[in-house]
């Protein structure tokens, strides 16, 4: 067995343990640092949306890639000064196209600029494709976004109370749920990277892949605190970081098996295409899983634990634990100063002297085996000398 495979095992066994739990003030305060971080992206810089959400017009020409390429296309867009152009967004694709996208531009302006880049490129006017998106399209996209969104989150609540049969599981969830897509969307923000359609997808896909692990830990949360308040050995606390530990090398593996194609995407969506619906989903996904996973272990199940603990039977079942742990530990003490004060005791008491050997022949002593009470009466076996025993 590996050693990852034996660690597993003495989590599950509980011979060994991280007190997930017990650290949780920790984990909230971390997360609450890079939720903060991440509001902070979006509010400072805000999302660069792509040309989905705000309209505009993509241009796309065959030509040989440069280091020059970007510079060279933005300055020739400029140099029409078509009106309300902005800052045209300039990107190459596998190092054989190029493409340009502006702000919503009229027709004559459209024409203006397919024929300045087709002329940077060396190309016919008619081989570069154009393509124009109205904002009303891009802003019914984002309101089915939303909508998703909130039909998504009110789902999630509805199955895990029916599943769990406990609102303070769903609850715990969703706070989670939320947790990642506050991350993931501000890491967009402070990355820069345009959020398109696929990116909608990728958060999406993120959501259902950290509930799916959220529900694991739960589930064994759930079978650990079967019965819980009928006994005094463990309380809400203690059972849930137990489950935690038993299912966090799955949780583990399941991620990092997860994470390696996801990354392997965002490199070739990132390097080498450069551009396009690959590396917006797949840094999505990327970024999603891993907050996913970390969320599933750290805050979930504290949270969680958090809830249960407030209830009237959770605490007075914390109070019974607390009283036994104090008196096992009492117990033990005594127990450990008894037998140090015996011992002592025992020392200073001289030792009574030993019984001299028996010579051969000789006859055994009174004291050599005491003799019960009740078999005081009973005839008493005689031993036959060895040299007669065989006959």
């Amino acid at each position: 067995m590996s050693k990852l495979g034996q660690l597993g095992a003495k989590l599950h066994r509980g011979e060994v343990s991280y007190d997930f739990v017990g650290h949780r003030k920790f984990w909230f305060s971390l997360s609450a640092i890079l939720v903060l971080i991440s509001l902070g992206g979006l509010f400072a810089r805000g999302l660069a949306l792509g040309i989905e959400f705000r309209g505009g017009v993509e241009y796309e020409a065959k030509v040989a890639v440069t280091s020059n390429t970007v510079q060279d296309f933005t300055e020739a867009v400029k140099a029409t000064n078509a009106e309300n152009l902005g800052d045209p967004v300039v990107t190459t694709i596998n190092n054989e196209k190029v493409r340009i996208q502006t702000k919503p531009l009229d027709q004559a302006d459209i024409g203006k600029v397919r024929e300045a880049i087709a002329q940077e490129a060396g190309v016919p006017a008619d081989q570069v494709t154009s393509q124009q998106i109205g904002a009303s399209w891009g802003k019914q996209i984002a309101d089915k976004a939303i909508m998703a969104l909130v039909v998504f989150l009110v789902l999630v609540f509805a199955v895990i109370w029916l599943y769990f049969r406990e609102a303070k599981a769903s609850m715990a969830a969703i706070i989670a749920l939320i947790h990642d897509v506050t991350i993931t969307v501000g890491i967009y923000a402070l990355i820069g990277f345009d959020v398109t359609p696929a990116t909608v997808i990728g958060v999406l896909t993120i959501l259902g892949y950290s509930l799916y692990d959220t529900v694991v830990v739960f589930d064994k949360v759930r079978e650990n605190t079967r019965g819980i308040t009928g006994s005094n050995r463990f309380t809400y606390s203690d059972a849930t970081n137990l489950a935690v530990n038993q299912t966090v090398v799955r949780s583990i593996n399941t991620t990092v098996t997860a994470l390696l194609p996801v990354g392997a995407i965002l490199v070739v969506g990132t390097v080498v295409l450069g551009t396009g619906p690959l590396k917006d989903l797949s840094l999505a996904l990327f970024v999603g899983i891993a907050v996913g996973a970390y969320s599933s272990i750290f805050i979930a199940p504290s949270l969680l634990a958090v809830f249960k603990e407030r209830e009237p039977g959770m605490q007075a079942l914390s109070k019974r634990v607390a009283a036994k742990r104090a008196q096992v530990a009492a117990s033990g003490g005594l127990a450990t100063a008894g037998a140090s004060v015996g011992g002592a005791a025992r020392s200073a008491v001289p030792a009574a002297p030993r019984t001299p050997d028996r010579s051969k022949g000789a006859a055994p002593t009174a004291s050599a085996r005491p003799m019960k009470s009740t078999a005081a009466g009973r005839p008493q076996p005689t031993r036959k000398p060895r040299s007669k025993r065989g006959k």
